[in-house]
């Protein structure tokens, strides 16, 4: 369940284009609301030069905390978007990953790296609900864990965690997220959206295909997770680790086997979930993994301390993140009301969880799990989060064999991608039609962002000019 797929604040989210859009007119920043009006919900309010991208146009979007009308309350989404309002192909929304990650407070950014597509779509952000302005706070969950969904929090925070955000918490899961987009669609004007996810925000744009299939034109899916969510124990990860490190290693022309060098560390330390947390994280820093094979032989053989030194550093350069970057109640809230776990959902009673936890662990194999140990994949932090998460309703989960709408698909990922690793985009493109796959050379999570690389941009801007 990586939101390191998700995990790391860095990582950036989806992308809708509107396809047949009702525009406004240039002045106006946004569109009128498109059908029937609800009371509260619908039009985007308080339209301004965003505070701190004046070039820019901010506003609201009011949309229901429980789309079932069952408990009232409404939230407030911050929203902004670029001003070409008459741009021929429509609206592009950009949406962040996590989940937990605002939208609003990068548009300059996201601005400039889809500057190619900008004169046909007009680019628009939003902050999910739960995230930026409204982040969920749980401090000693936040404190433990920052922007990484795989370090180990104390149980006490965990327990804070729940308790501050109540039964509540339910109410920010995806299918809520999925609804309020659907709400920002009509309140632009638009008709249909084609979806562009990263990382999280693939699961999101999967589950909007799959929930609205008519309002979709196309989709880009970058840093793929499989529409059923992501996989607590993370078992792609283990052998993409191998497959990840020993390509580096013979990139940069290191002399040892880094997978089995890590191996030997794990079995030494009892430290996998440590280590695959550090070196998912790394790969924000360098996609090339440099030192690490080094780091690795040296614990291998009995020195930790690098080791520890590249935990350290990992932490206080990429985990390390204030609610508002990347909000861990959020994250926890969504996950634990999304994902399905070796006992079931969130809707599981608690006190069988932990015995249906370890009966797993005993069934896992060392295929299964090398370079790490089972205990690796039942020791993630993303996984104890939910552990003892209180029980509660949950939505249903997609089928498992449902195919995405009939529309284009293109999924982009990078062969150094440990957050997510391609072995899931592959997967996940059996569930579409005639998909086209690239996958970048050197390029580790979030390629659209953050790769070296221009290929996956270029091949986004192609797709999305079609």
């Amino acid at each position: 369940m990586t939101s390191t797929r998700g995990r790391i604040a860095a990582l950036l989210g989806a992308v809708a284009v509107a396809a047949g859009t009702t525009l406004a007119s240039p002045a106006a920043g946004f569109a009128a609301t498109a059908g029937p009006a609800r009371a509260g919900v619908g039009g985007i309010t308080g339209q301004a030069p965003c505070p701190d991208a004046p070039e820019f146009t901010c506003g609201t979007l009011t949309v229901p905390f429980d789309h079932s009308g069952a408990t009232p309350g409404t939230l407030d989404l911050q929203v902004a978007v670029t001003g070409n309002t008459t741009a021929p192909k429509g609206d592009l929304l950009f949406l962040t990953g996590g989940p937990g990650q605002p939208g609003v407070p990068t548009i300059k950014r996201m601005a400039g790296k889809l500057a190619p597509v900008l004169k046909d779509y007009r680019l628009v952000m939003y902050d999910q609900r739960g995230t930026g302005r409204g982040a969920l706070q749980c401090p000693g969950l936040q404190e433990d864990m920052g922007s990484s969904d795989l370090a180990v929090p104390r149980k006490q925070s965990i327990a804070d965690c729940a308790a501050a955000l109540g039964p509540n918490s339910r109410h920010y899961s995806t299918a809520d997220t999925v609804a309020d987009i659907d709400l920002l669609r009509r309140a632009l004007g638009d008709r249909r959206l084609t979806l562009d996810g990263v990382s999280y925000g693939t699961i999101v744009a999967e589950r909007y295909a799959l929930a609205h299939p008519s309002r979709v034109a196309r989709l880009v899916l970058d840093s793929v997770a499989p529409q059923q969510g992501f996989d607590p124990l993370d078992l792609a990860a283990m052998p993409a680790t191998a497959r990840i490190l020993r390509a580096a290693c013979r990139a940069t022309g290191c002399t040892t086997d880094p997978a089995a060098d890590l191996a030997a560390t794990v079995r030494r330390y009892g430290n996998g979930a440590q280590v695959l947390s550090a070196l998912t994280g790394y790969e924000f820093i360098d996609p090339e993994y440099g030192g690490v094979p080094e780091i690795l032989h040296e614990a291998a053989a009995g020195q930790p301390a690098k080791l520890q030194d590249f935990f350290d550093l990992v932490h206080q350069q990429v985990d390390a993140a204030p609610a508002e970057e990347l909000s861990q109640g959020l994250h926890s809230a969504a996950l634990c009301a999304d994902s399905r776990f070796p006992w079931g959902s969130t809707d599981t009673p608690v006190a069988g969880r932990a015995a249906a936890l370890e009966r797993t662990r005993q069934r896992l194999t060392a295929e299964q799990t090398w370079p790490y140990d089972p205990a690796t994949t039942t020791g993630l932090g993303s996984l104890l989060v939910c552990l003892d998460w209180p029980r509660e309703q949950v939505p249903p989960a997609p089928s498992a064999h449902r195919k995405l709408p009939d529309v284009p698909v293109l999924l982009l990922g990078g062969d150094r991608d440990l957050a997510t690793p391609y072995e899931m985009l592959y997967e996940q493109a059996k569930l579409a039609h005639n998909p086209e796959i690239v996958i970048v050379p050197g390029a580790a999570h979030s390629v659209q962002n953050r790769a070296a690389n221009p290929a996956g941009r270029q091949a986004v801007y192609d797709f999305l000019l079609k």
